[in-house]
């Protein structure tokens, strides 16, 4: 998985995985999360929006299984998933 620096008030980076269909966000307050079963449109979607954040907040927050990852331990899932809804 390519993580892509992005301009944002509230995401720091974006990566996503074609192969699994899982999208990495990291927000700029050092939280990171991987969101699973992520249609590539909304990859595309959130990198084209004028205002990832509120894409965000619109079409990914509440909606995919997600987990939290750390930033320092090669990307190993902490603890706590959640699902979307």
């Amino acid at each position: 998985m390519i993580v892509t620096p992005v301009e944002s008030s509230t995401l720091a980076a974006i990566g996503y995985d074609n192969d699994c269909e899982q999208l990495r966000l990291e927000f700029r307050n050092d939280a990171a999360y991987q969101y699973f079963s992520v249609p590539v449109a909304v990859y595309q979607g959130l990198l084209q929006a004028p205002s990832k954040g509120g894409f965000f907040n619109r079409v990914i927050r509440g909606r995919f299984y997600y987990c939290r990852v750390s930033l320092t331990a090669g990307y190993a899932p902490v603890a706590t998933c959640r699902s979307g809804s």
